[in-house]
């Protein structure tokens, strides 16, 4: 059994809370937990009353109460508070992202490198998603043939003015550190170079308070480019009250759409590139097989992830995602919002210095929100392609 402390008592951690004691995650036990809320503190007496409380993450993690955290706090707070768990012999669980910049995470990156008896991983419960899953073995089995081009429409993040206003933190520069790039997409950014690689190029439009009355972007489009050609489009936003979730990815062999939590495969009878140098028609385009691909079905989102993790301490088994790749799609992150910033195309890797100059620059300015007690029920954001 693994004794867990649950960093942060928000929305998030409410679920994790709540698969615990409903038995999806028989081998973890709840033995701490930490919020700075006093509200949210009496929220978890009444909840677990067997389980320690602290108000500071760092004085849970100096007790003997647990033998891994999970960091449910705000973005900027990931970093620092499992840098302290690692120094105290504590395995780690993080919530997306992996912080708001990437100087920051590869502290923690390089402090859990001097610590190799102790497990890592990243909350990216959209690994577990069975499509995601059966489009990567797909992808890495060549079905796909060598990728052409991505396109990834995730506009089904809609929120309103009330959402925004439930946090003095969220949607700020110096609270939040982004808007929909770093509080949404984190799972999508971490798909798309999961299944595509990260892009060598990118460039990018981040709309800020496009359609809410916040500082940060809640509209972006980008485009990218990868090492061997291929292109690629993001679109986000929290503004389409009629969004949509959609992903494509087309190779030289087949195409694969994911969408409304269905993997289709369109696959070519003969190679694009083989096929295009020597059709003598024309128009002539080789045989299409049209397949709706089935899958296991299986989608335990943030229970699996913290099944894996504690399992991978107990018997040493695979985790869904290390902890070390989550500086990938926050790479990607930072390098739509450095180009959106600049004005122009960015090379990956960025420059950090740069980009965490200017994100200081918009800290300095960032807006005061009063301090709000609220909990919003997170419970229909995730579970399935859709999100």
């Amino acid at each position: 059994m693994l004794r867990l402390g649950i960093i942060g008592a928000g929305g998030i951690a409410s679920l994790h809370t709540h698969n615990i004691l409903s038995g999806k995650c028989p081998e973890v036990q709840l033995t701490a937990m930490a919020d700075r809320k006093e509200s949210r503190r009496e929220w978890i007496r009444a909840i677990v009353p067997n389980a320690a409380v602290f108000c500071e993450g760092s004085d849970l993690i100096a007790s003997d109460t647990c033998d891994a955290v999970l960091i449910a706090t705000p973005h900027y707070q990931h970093p620092t508070l499992a840098i302290e768990a690692f120094r105290h012999g504590k395995h780690v669980l993080c919530e997306k992202p992996a912080g708001v910049y990437t100087l920051q995470v590869r502290d923690m990156l390089a402090e859990a490198d001097k610590h190799p008896e102790l497990t890592f991983g990243m909350m990216f419960n959209q690994r577990t998603n069975c499509v995601y899953r059966k489009a990567k073995a797909l992808i890495d089995s060549g079905a796909l043939g060598e990728i052409k081009r991505m396109i990834w429409v995730v506009t089904d993040w809609y929120r309103t003015q009330s959402y925004y206003d439930a946090g003095a933190w969220r949607a700020t520069w110096d609270g939040e550190g982004g808007g929909v790039l770093l509080n949404q997409c984190p799972h999508q950014l971490d798909l798309l170079q999961w299944l595509c690689g990260l892009p060598v190029r990118v460039r990018a439009a981040c709309h800020e308070g496009k359609w809410h009355d916040i500082e940060v972007e809640d509209d972006v489009t980008a485009y990218l480019e990868f090492a061997n050609g291929a292109t690629g489009t993001f679109i986000a936003s929290t503004g389409d009250a009629l969004g949509e979730n959609r992903l494509e990815i087309i190779g030289t062999r087949a195409r694969i759409r994911i969408e409304n939590d269905q993997l289709t495969l369109d696959t070519l009878s003969v190679d694009e590139r083989d096929w295009c140098p020597v059709c003598k028609e024309p128009f002539g385009v080789p045989d299409i097989q049209h397949e709706i691909v089935q899958t296991d079905g299986e989608n335990p989102q943030h229970a699996g992830v913290l099944n894996a993790f504690a399992a991978h301490i107990l018997h040493g088994t695979p985790l869904v995602a290390d902890g070390r790749e989550g500086i990938r799609g926050l790479m990607l992150s930072n390098a739509m919002h450095l180009s959106s910033w600049t004005n122009q195309t960015v090379s990956l890797p960025i420059d950090e210095e740069l980009f965490l100059k200017l994100l200081n620059e918009k800290r300095r300015t960032s807006r005061h929100k009063d301090e709000v007690d609220a909990a919003i029920d997170v419970s229909g954001s995730f579970g399935s392609t859709r999100k």
